[in-house]
């Protein structure tokens, strides 16, 4: 038997498919950084319920279960608003290669314009980067410690803010390919490798906690 949905999860259930089928379209936004953000932003929803349910049962302290919720409830927000502004900067990196390459001082702008664009297009993944972490360090904690009836949710948490980490360091790795800027270069590839060593570290955590 299904589940009866209400006017109000229908209406949801068809906004979400406006977004799915944008995404499934022929045009480059949104795309993969977007869904990366819309991953981390499901993370932090989850996270904020799990932590929501853990106020009353579970390890954690109430006010410990309620400071948790309250930042992913934040993160949340930050990270739905970085799938708008990834789309956003990516057509800001298609309007800069449209500029005209007639004269020279033209070909100079573009260049100047498209650097400029590429290392826009940088920064909103490199948000999502940093969310997601701590999106891992808070599913690892409600997985240990928090409510055991939402042990699952809190373990699919772990994986979205994991797929969402991955797919913005992608973002970040195929911007820098184009960008000339040799010290911006090093800064990005520094974050890429503390990221990257900090998932490691919760995920064999996290998936040590999940194989009980």
């Amino acid at each position: 038997m299904g589940v009866k949905k209400t006017p109000e999860l229908r209406e949801l259930m068809m906004e979400i498919a406006k977004f799915l089928n944008q995404i499934a379209s022929d045009t480059p936004t949104p795309g993969g950084g977007s869904a990366s953000a819309l991953a981390g932003a499901l993370s932090a929803s989850l996270c904020a319920m799990v932590a929501g349910l853990s106020l009353s049962r579970g390890k954690l302290k109430k006010d410990e279960a309620g400071k948790i919720r309250n930042k992913c409830q934040l993160t949340q927000r930050k990270l739905y608003k970085a799938i708008e502004e990834d789309a956003e900067s990516y057509k800001g990196v298609m309007r800069a290669f449209r500029l005209p390459k007639t004269t020279e001082s033209e070909i100079l702008y573009r260049r100047q314009m498209i650097q400029r664009a590429l290392k826009k297009a940088t920064m909103v993944p490199q948000v999502v980067c940093e969310h997601s972490l701590t999106l891992l360090e808070f599913s690892k904690i409600l997985l240990l410690r928090g409510n055991p009836n939402a042990w699952s949710d809190a373990g699919v948490a772990a994986y979205l803010a994991n797929a969402a980490l991955d797919g913005a360091v992608l973002n970040i790795r195929i911007n820098l390919e184009s960008i000339r800027d040799g010290s911006f270069r090093k800064k990005m590839s520094g974050l890429i490798q503390r990221v990257l060593r900090g998932r490691n570290r919760l995920m064999t955590q996290i998936t040590r906690a999940l194989g009980r």
